[in-house]
């Protein structure tokens, strides 16, 4: 069941991306529009959607799909794909080449499936629920740091919750003798994180549709993940703390101390 529709996912993430990197390569004729403050959405995104979502209703009709552009659309399996057809919106339309395509699939609450594909680097992160967790095929493990001082950590930025959210935690971490990063691309930033790449990431909200097949690759790459309410998160959406083994306390403690309440994110 889970490598059938990983195998899928995965596929589809990659058919989804070639579409993706055409309008990413021909930006001058692409129209965009703004949803609120930060937050732009192309007809790329709209029509990387509608690819994503046409291929899952054919080949899994009774399921459910959550997508940022389309919205919810429930289904009769107890299988609900989740899916980000290209994160890093405000990176692509002005040619920034971090960006990529999410899908994860979810499963009486948890997840079960998700892939992270950058088409521009042509890097494409799997996981399925107990199979561990691969960048093009090859193992994947977090980063074995025990120190905020050994490494970078992603922060993230939203326009949904407070504006100190993100200046509190970059404060907190640059005062411990960490260092901070972040590429506007959520979903590239926890696939770093699944590959040792990054030794955390932290955000005070995130939608499902950005974290949750990071999570997977995360919790599968042997790293630490904040627990989390998974059909919650799909329609609130959920507070991001992840990170190696050896810092995850470290980086835990700086999210409580630096976000506002968490039902203030919701």
């Amino acid at each position: 069941m889970i490598s059938e529709r990983l195998a899928f996912a995965e596929s589809l993430a990659i058919k989804a991306g070639e579409l993706g990197l055409e309008y990413f390569r021909k930006l001058d004729t692409l129209t965009i529009t703004q949803k609120g403050h930060q937050d732009l959405v192309s007809e790329a995104d709209r029509n990387v959607e509608t690819l994503i979502r046409k291929e899952l209703a054919a080949a899994y009709p009774e399921d459910g799909i959550l997508g940022e552009e389309h919205g919810m659309e429930e289904g009769a399996s107890g299988f609900t794909w989740v899916t980000d057809p290209i994160d890093g919106t405000a990176n692509f339309v002005i040619g920034i080449p971090q960006w990529c395509v999410i899908i994860a699939c979810v499963h009486q609450g948890q997840v079960i499936v998700g892939v992270i594909h950058d088409p521009v680097a042509g890097e494409t992160f799997t996981a399925g629920a107990g199979q561990g967790a691969f960048l093009n095929g090859k193992a994947i493990r977090a980063s074995d740091s025990d120190s905020l001082a050994v490494g970078s950590v992603g922060v993230g930025f939203n326009g949904r919750t407070a504006v100190t959210d993100a200046v509190n935690v970059v404060g907190a971490l640059v005062s411990k003798g960490g260092i901070f990063f972040r590429n506007a691309s959520g979903g590239l930033m926890l696939a770093y994180t699944a590959a040792g790449r990054l030794i955390g990431y932290v955000e005070s909200h995130m939608n499902a549709w950005d974290c949750l097949a990071g999570m997977l690759l995360i919790r599968e790459a042997g790293g630490v993940v904040m627990d989390q309410d998974v059909n919650h998160a799909l329609y609130h959406g959920a507070r991001i703390v992840v990170g190696a083994p050896g810092v995850y306390g470290d980086l835990k403690e700086i999210a409580d101390s630096s976000f506002a309440p968490l039902e203030a994110a919701e």
